[in-house]
């Protein structure tokens, strides 16, 4: 199973050469191999809801809302994995380690830990600091 982190999301949902790259290679993975997790998507709505915030208008915030909407959709078609106490007991464990990586970014290790996932993400230089994480980056 892979777990796809939140900046690959973005490449995707950008389009351009890595996103296309990235979405050829998920489209040839069987069907239930692909996840997203609760964490990422906590990260991606704030950031939409950032956006909606900073804007100065009611009509400017729609293009926002258009992108939330976007999430919100893409979420629905994926199984998104929990961060349940499989997740907690790994992140517990990976923090007492003191390992040198955003919490957010340790809850996902987390997650994918517990759920024997491959993290398809660019941030190799962070999450390979993962001791037992499968890490791979699949838009170069």
């Amino acid at each position: 199973m892979y777990l796809l982190d939140s900046d690959l999301l973005s490449l995707i949902d950008r389009g351009g050469a890595e996103g296309l790259r990235i979405q050829d290679r998920l489209q040839h993975l069987p069907d239930g191999q692909i996840s997203l997790c609760i964490v990422t998507y906590e990260e991606q709505v704030r950031g939409w809801m950032a956006q909606i915030a900073k804007a100065h208008s009611v009509t400017a915030q729609k293009r926002w809302y258009a992108e939330l909407d976007h999430l919100r959709d893409a979420y629905c078609n994926l199984p998104v994995l929990p961060f349940d106490d499989a997740a907690i007991a790994q992140f517990q464990g990976l923090w007492i380690q003191r390992l040198r990586i955003g919490t957010m970014d340790l809850k996902i290790a987390a997650i994918a830990l517990a759920n024997n996932a491959t993290l398809l993400t660019r941030n190799i230089s962070d999450f390979g600091k993962v001791p037992g994480l499968r890490v791979e980056d699949w838009s170069a």
